[in-house]
Formats: C-alpha cells, sequence, structure tokens
C-alpha cells in the first residue's frame, strides 16, 4: 500500500476547498478517487459540515410541523399495501419503503410526490430492482408516522389506525383508498353471456377488487368505501376472503370519478 505524506493530502484538502472535484485532484496528484473523497470526509467531518449532521427535521407528530393530510393518507394506504419499514443498525435512520411495479410509472411518480410532501426536510429516492423500483426515504420518525410497524407479516399481527391517523382518513377518505387501491387493487372488465331471443348476447361490465391477505386491512378498506357510500361485497379465494369487490354499476361509477386511471 502506498502511504501520501501530509503534504499531498494538504494540497488535497486546498483543491477541495477551492471547489475542485474529487476525480480531477486525483488525476493532479496521482491520487486514487477514493483517497481523495475519504479525506473530503474527513475534513468535512472536522469541521462540522457533514451533510445533514445537526439538521433539526421536524415531525408532525413530535414538534407539531404541519402535514400535507391528503398526501398521508394517500402514503398511508400504499404502505399498508405495498410498504415496510428497515432499520439496517442501531447507528442508521430506518428507512420506509414502497415497492412500485414498472409497469406503473403514474403510480410511482404519486409514490414519490406523496412521500416528498409527507417528509419535505428528507430526500427520497427510487431504488432499481428486477420490474420494479423500491421509492424510499430515510427518517428517525417513521415510527411516529407509521405506528403500524411491527415484527413480523402485517396479515400475521393486529393492524390498527392511531386515533390521530383516523381523523386524517376520516377528512381524506379518497385518497386512502386511492393508496389502498394503487397498492393492491385494480379495476378490470368482466364479461357474461346471456340468452337474449334465443341468442347469446355478451355483457361486459367493469370492477374493483381489492386484496390484501390481512383481515384488519381489509377492514379499513371495507369501511372506509362504506363512508363514502360504495357498496362492496366479499369473494372468497378458495376458503379465504381475501378479496373487496366493488361491482354495482352506481358504486363503480363513484370510483371511477375520485380514483382516476392505474398508469
Amino acid at each position: 500500500m502506498h502511504a501520501h505524506g501530509t503534504e499531498v493530502r494538504q494540497r488535497a484538502i486546498a483543491l477541495l476547498r477551492a471547489g475542485v472535484k474529487n476525480a480531477d485532484i486525483a488525476r493532479k496528484l496521482g491520487v486514487p478517487a477514493g483517497t481523495i473523497g475519504y479525506w473530503h470526509h474527513l475534513d468535512r467531518a472536522e469541521r462540522g459540515i457533514l451533510p445533514g449532521r445537526g439538521l433539526h427535521r421536524p415531525c408532525p407528530r413530535c414538534d407539531g410541523r404541519d402535514l400535507d393530510e391528503a398526501a398521508y393518507a394517500y402514503l398511508l394506504g400504499l404502505y399498508l399495501g405495498d410498504g415496510h419499514i428497515i432499520q439496517y443498525s442501531e447507528h442508521r435512520a430506518p428507512n420506509l419503503m414502497i415497492s412500485c411495479d414498472d409497469a406503473w410509472p403514474g403510480i410511482m411518480d404519486a409514490c414519490q410526490a406523496a412521500m416528498q410532501a409527507v417528509f419535505p426536510h428528507n430526500s427520497v429516492c427510487r431504488v432499481r430492482r428486477p420490474g420494479s423500483h423500491n421509492v424510499k426515504v430515510y427518517s428517525k420518525h417513521l415510527w411516529c408516522m407509521f405506528p403500524q410497524h411491527g415484527a413480523g407479516k402485517k396479515h400475521e399481527r393486529r393492524i390498527a389506525l392511531e386515533p390521530w391517523q383516523q381523523r386524517i382518513v376520516d377528512r381524506h377518505p379518497w385518497d386512502f383508498i386511492r393508496g389502498l387501491f394503487h397498492s393492491d387493487g385494480c379495476r378490470i372488465t368482466n364479461w357474461t353471456k346471456r340468452m337474449v331471443a334465443g341468442k347469446q348476447k355478451r355483457y361486459e361490465y367493469p370492477r374493483y377488487f381489492f386484496a390484501n391477505k390481512s383481515d384488519d386491512i381489509r377492514k379499513l378498506c371495507s369501511d372506509t368505501l362504506t363512508k363514502v357510500g360504495v357498496e362492496w361485497s366479499t369473494l372468497a379465494r378458495g376458503s379465504d376472503p381475501f378479496n373487496i369487490s366493488v361491482a354495482r354499476r352506481a358504486s363503480v361509477a363513484l370510483m371511477d370519478a375520485h380514483m382516476g386511471p392505474k398508469y
């Protein structure tokens, strides 16, 4: 391993502070770019100017910061469907991750916009996965904002909204429903055949489905649908009642008016 002297390091730090790029300094001094980056990190740490260090990012629950409730209701619906919270180590902030299929880029954009609105002081990013992206945000306040987090799968433990969350959902029910259906729902076209005047005629009709293994999450969905006037029914998958169906014409029309396209 080649050890670089103090003079070389001091020259590198002087260039870094002058705004010269790491790669240009590496070429100029004949030092690996990784070493330049490490020196840059140490210099900023010594001066107390590391990005994010010392910044207070207020929380709606802890500090009373204003919260975009409509965005939160939508993000809560997405989280209950395709989201989870992970903390890789006790030294790092936990991250909220919503898995979004690449087939629905509009939902991915809406998810990122909602996440940024709920956490305006934090950076939101996308992590590529085969056929999908994880939309992520890091925050030490995720436990405050999503108290439903816990060990194990959601359908294997109790899921209930806190009173403050229920008040938000009551004020923004359609945003919550949209988040649920954008994660675990779909709109399909059913068809059937009937005899009319001795001839078979094909009939087509739209229908919404919401599928989730958690009894609690399905109840949150069905209760909210009832509150906004949507009639629904339960369809069993085998012996398991995993599906909520919205098939009546007036209810489908009501859903269409508030859901928007899934794209």
